[in-house]
Parts: structure tokens; sequence; C-alpha cells
């Protein structure tokens, strides 16, 4: 039986714009796959290749790899004059407010000021009905912004590339993604390059410059709706596919989507935040057992052979490893799907076996799979699957 998901996937790494396209989707009657939504996406510019030769990443978590420092668990600006606002969840905001000599109410209307009410205050002028101490305090203390609006670039269907330019003058994008039925997803970046060294992701061609902090990853949902919610309407979904491995940042980033759900603020609900990986086993197992977003696996390949050369973090973390820890911690979430992504390569990972092995690997798993199209990059190793093959490919998941 046929139905539409209205599913977007902007990608895992790009640095172009994505093209959005409304894709087919397709759930499964009969058991094993029955949890399974098979997702078809139509060709879109959102994945780029690197022609780097592969190596194997050396993965760690840096809890304090930016120019930020860290006071207390809360982030203070370059010079460690001030605090972070959007750095701050918001227990600790209040925390905060209240070692500073204020009541704990005055850290709830600044809350409200900075991520609710349409009001996404960036400096003091706007913060209105807080009183001319309290203003005074916070002018004095604490940065209202992380990032520096460098450039918007809108593509024919409404896409928008936000460019950011940070403190330390390196550069990162946001993507903004206006969809079908009032829905609007904004594609936020983890990290300023990437260590994982995809071989068909043009960010992994940088490298790791350095981990983004929870405030320049909140500030990027924070300025996407501040700057286009008149223009795209609102926006509701935030996905962590733009530059970097979000759960090689995973202390930033939970703490960021901790603070883009908070029902007194950005409110985004936790089944519309979505958190990509490319198979970091570890933290994949701490991120679903701390939190309630949803969760993007890029899959990619069938076999330990294929996945090891164009995503090298297969050589630590080998596809049977990465899916039974996805089935032992689904088990212990309730009515909780994975989202498995699927760049199909012309010849590489997108035959009818594939297909067929594709089934037998994520037995058992609540799942949905989203086929990607892969987009060449000048330069480039790989070729797309052609649309027909896409198709035959998806066909053969559906009748499963």
């Amino acid at each position: 039986m046929m139905r539409h998901l209205l599913h977007s996937n902007p990608s895992m790494a790009s640095l172009s714009p994505p093209l959005h396209q409304s894709p087919l989707s397709f759930s499964s009657p009969k058991p094993p796959l029955s949890l399974i939504s098979l997702v078809f996406s139509l060709p879109r510019r959102s994945l780029s290749t690197a022609a780097s030769s592969p190596q194997t990443p050396h993965v760690s978590v840096h809890h304090n790899s930016s120019q930020y420092g860290y006071a207390g668990g809360i982030g203070v600006s370059g010079d460690g004059s001030k605090v972070l606002l959007k750095g701050m969840k918001y227990s600790e905001l209040e925390n905060w407010v209240q070692l500073q000599g204020y009541r704990p109410g005055q850290a709830l209307m600044l809350w409200k000021r900075l991520y609710g009410n349409n009001i996404w205050a960036h400096h003091s002028d706007e913060l209105e009905g807080l009183n001319k101490d309290f203003k005074k305090m916070l002018c004095e203390n604490a940065e209202f912004k992380a990032l520096s609006l460098k450039e918007i670039l809108t593509a024919s269907d409404g896409t928008r590339k936000i460019l950011f330019t940070l403190e330390d003058d390196l550069v990162i994008e946001t993507v903004v993604i206006p969809c079908d039925r009032g829905r609007t997803t904004v594609c936020v970046s983890s990290q300023v390059g990437c260590a994982m060294n995809c071989q068909f992701c043009y960010t992994g061609r940088m490298g790791l410059k350095r981990h983004l902090t929870a405030a320049e990853i909140v500030e990027q949902a924070v300025f996407a709706r501040r700057l286009l919610t008149s223009e795209v309407g609102s926006i509701t979904n935030v996905v962590f596919m733009g530059m970097g491995e979000p759960l090689h940042n995973i202390d930033n980033v939970i703490k960021a989507t901790e603070i883009m759900v908070h029902d007194q603020g950005l409110y985004f609900s936790p089944r519309k935040v979505t958190v990509s990986t490319s198979g970091l086993v570890p933290q994949l197992r701490r991120f679903l057992r701390e939190s309630n977003c949803a969760l993007a696996v890029s899959l990619n390949a069938t076999t330990d052979e294929v996945r090891n050369w164009i995503m090298p973090i297969n050589r630590k973390y080998k596809l049977g490893l990465l899916l039974q820890t996805l089935r032992e911690e689904l088990r212990l979430k309730h009515n909780y799907k994975v989202l498995f992504e699927y760049v199909m390569l012309s010849g590489v990972n997108d035959s009818i076996e594939d297909a067929k092995r594709l089934i037998d690997l994520v037995q058992d798993i609540p799942c949905k799979i989203n086929l990607i199209s892969f987009n060449p990059h000048s330069g480039s190793q790989f070729r797309p699957t052609s649309e027909a093959k896409m198709i035959e490919f998806r066909n053969v998941l559906a009748e499963a």
C-alpha cells in the first residue's frame, strides 16, 4: 500500500543548498519489514564528493575544542569575560541569573525573549519588559550572539543557504528547506569541517577545524526563525545534517537539542529534531539513552568491504556492531524508529543484491530507509544511480 510521507532529508554534509523534492514513501504490510517505511528521494543538489583517498578517521570526543571556554558548564566568550546566553540550558541560565542577584522569574522572561514570543532577541534593546538594572547586567556580563550573518543565498525552489562567520573568522552554513503542508526544515552544522572523510561528502575534504559550541549550534535555528519565518512560514523541523559529524561533538549536540526542545523556548518536538551519524557506536548508544530526539544513520553500503572504502569509520565500527547496537538500544525505546540514509552510487552500492542484503541487515530494527540520489562534484570518482535503477532498488525493498 502506498502513502505519501512528506519526509525531507537535506543530506549529511553539503556546501551546496539542497533542492527539495517531495519523496515517495512506501510502507511494507508484510513481516519482517512491517515497521519499515521506504522513502525514495528524487535527485537534488544535496551531496557532493571528496576525491581524497580514504583514511581511517581518528575519532575522539573533545569537550572544549573551540575558542570558547567553559565555566561551570556555561559557555563563555573568547576572552572569558562574558557568558554565552544561548550556550546555557534553562536550568543553567536560571542558576546564573540567581548568582547575579536576580530572581528566577527574570531568567524565564529572558529565556522567552531569546527563544520565544517571536522576538528571538539578539541584543539588549530587544528585551522589552525586563527591568533596566537586569538589562544593564546582561550588557556587562553576557553575549547575545555567537554568530555573525555573512550571506543568504536563495535557490530557485526557495531553499535558502545561510553563511555565518564565527568569532575566529571560520565560516559555517545552515540550510532552510521549505516543504509543502506548512513544514519547513532547518539543517544545522555541528562542526567546522569533518573528520570522518566519507568519500562522497564534500565537507570531508576540509578535515576537522573544530567543534561548534552549543551556542553556535542553537543560534543557527534561532537565526533561521528570526530571518525567514515571515518568508517561509513556521520552521518546524531541525536536522543535524550540515557540516560535521554530530555525534563526534556529542556533548554540545545533546545540549543544543535540549535547548531546542524546551517548551518555554524554541519548542521543537523531539521527534522533529533529527541527529545524523556515520556510525560512531559508543556515542550512538549514549545518544539513544540520553535523548528522545530522532536518529538518522548514514548506512550507504551493505558489506563491510564497500563501507570500509566509502566510509572509513566502518573500519573501526563494523556494520554488524553498528546494527546490533541499534537492535539492542531500540528494544529499550517505545515507539521509536531510526532513519537509515542510503546514498546511491552507480556500480558501488545499487545492485539488486545490495537491495536484498539491505533487507536482511535491517531485520528486526524499527526503521525507515531513505534512498538519496547522489549529486556528483567536480573531480568525483562516483556517479549517481539512474532514476530507473533507484526505482527498481526501491521496489525490491517494498516487496520484501
